[in-house]
């Protein structure tokens, strides 16, 4: 008798099908445009997986220690620093116009494969968080983070498109990426843009990920047949 696999093992084999057709995808468009130049959305996608590797690297280690251990500060410090990265291929839709291509409406089935990939991958972290929050904070308590840290991203979001700095520039230029970040909020008049940015992706994630949220729960309450 064949065993089934678990439920999360499903999961992330169903995430590594997504992926292996959004490369599918890229590679047949360079092929026909004889053009690599959407390449970076590879590299994109790979950052979009760390969160959720961070995730449940964190997941586990609170199985058996506390939020406050350091494998699990370092875990949670490294998911919310690389998350940004999995909404952050949203934006890559404004290359469509890029590039004259044989198809644009080719490309842009392509870049949809990545974003939705992409998008799931974070949302999914972002999931595994709130449960963990959950277990110890009252909803709306745990909520409430989960919504400053979409708001959070959108900030980041901007960031990488307008500013583009990325999420291991915390390591390796604090000092750069902190004054940029402190000139722009004592100056919030002279930078709309940032607030229209941040803000239009959190509504956005927001919305999105109360969906996802919400269908999930009913999926769990829907019986079999």
């Amino acid at each position: 008798m064949v065993e089934r696999r678990a439920p999360k093992t499903q999961f992330i084999l169903a995430l590594g099908v997504s992926t292996l057709v959004s490369i599918g995808l890229f590679a047949y468009g360079a092929w026909r445009n004889h053009s690599t130049a959407y390449e970076y959305l590879i590299w994109n996608l790979f950052l979009a997986w760390l969160p959720l590797l961070f995730a449940l690297w964190l997941t586990k280690t609170l199985h058996t220690k506390l939020w406050s251990s350091w494998e699990a500060m370092l875990a949670s410090g490294l998911w919310l620093i690389f998350l940004p990265n999995s909404f952050y291929m949203v934006s890559d839709f404004i290359h469509l116009r890029d590039i004259q291509t044989v198809d644009v409406l080719y490309d842009a089935v392509m870049f949809t494969s990545f974003v939705f990939t992409s998008l799931v991958l974070g949302f999914s972290s972002v999931y595994l968080i709130h449960k963990q929050l959950s277990r110890r904070f009252k909803p709306r308590a745990a909520g409430s983070w989960i919504a400053f840290t979409l708001l959070l991203c959108g900030f980041a979001v901007y960031l990488g498109r307008d500013l583009r700095w990325n999420s291991w520039d915390i390591l390796t230029n604090p000092a750069g990426l902190l004054f940029d970040v402190s000139d722009r909020f004592l100056h919030l008049n002279n930078y709309p843009q940032m607030l229209l940015t941040a803000l239009s992706f959190f509504v956005l994630l927001g919305s999105m990920y109360g969906l996802a949220y919400r269908a999930v729960h009913l999926l769990k309450e829907t019986p079999d047949s």
